[in-house]
């Protein structure tokens, strides 16, 4: 099975609550549409409502099943304004300033998911990435276990041409530009749980480099030997091999023959780029040349799930995001239930 396939089918089991800021946006309202029909998510749009009815007018789009909430209108818009004035005062918010910024969708779905209205949110059909992790930071803030917001891409390769099948979690893609051994290593951590929450099996995680164990000798290469250095004195049950080039993480026979004590052994379903220059070439690579299906910018690293989406996102893109975002949802609820940190 396709392995957006199996998270479907896991939103499907247990939906969430998924704000989408973009209401007014027909790709977003024909996700929204397939995904309360299919039973993925219950579907909440926040926006101006009069917009938003206008949308689903002209698209012919019945909004039955979703919840519209209208941050001019919204009881829960003074509320709101009080949680960002007391996150934001010490940055110079005042009253007004907070006032103005609660009726601006992305602000309020954001706080909606922060106080427990929604489970996650997704944006950024219309926004740009720089607008959607701000607010993200600002309002939702920080899983405890995790010092940054890091983005992956979930990659498929379900074609009968690909020679490697199933799904990879490519990190980081689209986010931090040049991380150091620590936000190297954070960067892979969050990854190793993306893997687990989304692909539903264990994390092998390939600290990528033009080096294997050692190979070559270069700054940029003791950055990700100390990355996964401290991977392994964090979390010593994850599987990780670092550095390492490409074709030995995903290739068994490249690893046995390079890297003889490998813990991935050539099937990697982590791939961790040393930097955003090589993790966007690579995703592109893989997405253009490759044929694989790339699904993301996702973020992860939040205290609860916020999604962003490309503005060149088609319908069918903005579906799998929500899907993935119930997904991350369910396993933020029982990661709370547990009262558990990520494993180490």
């Amino acid at each position: 099975m396709r392995a957006i396939n199996r998270i479907i089918d896991s939103a499907r089991a247990a939906p969430r609550r998924i704000v989408l800021s973009e209401g007014d946006d027909p790709r977003v309202l024909q996700a929204a549409l397939r995904a309360t029909r299919e039973g993925t998510a219950k579907i909440i749009l926040a926006g101006n409502r009069a917009a938003i009815e206008s949308c689903a007018y002209r698209e012919g789009i019945e909004l039955a099943g979703m919840e519209v909430v209208d941050p001019a209108r919204s009881h829960l818009t003074p509320d709101f304004v009080q949680e960002l004035l007391r996150l934001r005062a010490h940055k110079g918010m005042t009253l007004a300033q907070a006032q103005r910024e609660v009726l601006d969708p992305l602000c309020f779905a954001n706080l909606m998911v922060r106080l427990g209205h929604a489970d996650g949110s997704v944006s950024g059909a219309v926004r740009t990435t720089a607008d959607v992790v701000r607010n993200a930071i600002q309002i939702i803030g920080l899983n405890k276990s995790f010092k940054l917001v890091s983005s992956f891409f979930l990659m498929m390769l379900c074609e009968p041409f690909h020679s490697l099948k199933g799904g990879l979690i490519f990190s980081d893609c689209g986010l931090v530009v040049d991380p150091d051994a620590i936000e190297l290593s954070e960067i892979a951590m969050a990854a190793a749980d993306s893997a687990r929450n989304l692909l539903m099996e264990e994390p092998r995680v390939a600290m990528l480099s033009f080096s294997t164990s050692g190979s070559a000798r270069h700054a940029a290469v003791d950055k990700v030997v100390e990355a996964a250095r401290r991977v392994k004195e964090m979390r010593p049950a994850l599987a990780i091999d670092g550095d390492v080039q490409l074709d030995a993480a995903i290739v068994a026979e490249i690893a046995n023959r390079k890297l003889p004590d490998s813990q991935v052994k050539g099937r990697a379903n982590v791939l961790i780029f040393p930097n955003l220059e090589a993790g966007n070439i690579g995703y592109k690579l893989a997405e253009r040349v490759g044929g694989a299906v790339a699904i993301g910018p996702l973020l992860q690293g939040l205290a609860k799930p916020a999604n962003d989406l490309s503005r060149g996102c088609s319908a069918e893109d903005v579906f799998y995001v929500i899907a993935v975002t119930v997904v991350q949802a369910q396993a933020a609820a029982h990661c709370l239930s547990d009262q558990c940190a990520a494993p180490v």
